[in-house]
């Protein structure tokens, strides 16, 4: 592990000398003196004040999701939201399946992000306080703050997408309301078979 120099103290070497850059693409040497650029002498110090070769790694207290590209996790990481249920999943398959360079690992990030949100929503109801969606998307406050009064006449960006905002903001809650309608009811229609 300290042959890579990714993570070590010293600056890693450079993998072709000016000469050779120069004679392979036409037109390089933004750079042709060093003593003129004025980090040379902090790139070249002896000492770079770290007290470590390699730094310390910090533990792995679960499998931790790293990009394909990367030989490994970087010595420090987050810990603050470990994936679990369904988007941790998704978030890992994403890691495990495609490079960063690829839309559908930021896409399937995404959707775990929503789907996340869907089982935090589905958690509260479990819970002495479950998730209000009237009063926690700011429904309330657009009536009871000028709301819609602040919009008119003062060339804000929100104005263009304020009328998305109900459907994407209650659109969801409406839809999850209705399967929910349509569930009791086939219950209830079986129950009386």
């Amino acid at each position: 592990m300290t042959d890579l120099p990714t993570y070590t103290a010293r600056k890693p070497a450079n993998p072709e000398t000016s000469e050779q850059l120069r004679a392979r693409i036409p037109g390089w040497g933004a750079d042709l003196d060093p003593k003129d650029r004025p980090a040379v002498p902090r790139e070249h110090a002896e000492e770079t004040g770290a007290h470590w070769e390699f730094p310390e790694r910090q533990p792995e207290k679960w499998p931790r999701e790293r990009s394909i590209e990367h030989a490994f996790v970087t010595p420090v990481f987050g810990t603050s939201c470990p994936p679990k249920g369904l988007s941790g999943a998704i978030r890992k398959f994403s890691y495990r399946r495609y490079s960063e360079g690829r839309a559908a690992h930021w896409l399937l990030l995404v959707a775990a992000d929503r789907v996340d949100a869907w089982e935090s929503h589905l958690r509260s109801f479990v819970t002495a306080r479950p998730d209000n969606p009237v009063t926690e998307t700011g429904l309330l406050a657009e009536f009871t703050r000028h709301g819609i009064a602040s919009r008119r006449g003062r060339r804000r960006a929100d104005v263009v997408h304020q009328g998305l905002d109900p459907l994407i903001v209650a659109g969801p809650w409406v839809a999850a309301a209705g399967a929910a309608v349509v569930a009791v009811r086939a219950l209830v229609r079986r129950g009386r078979r």
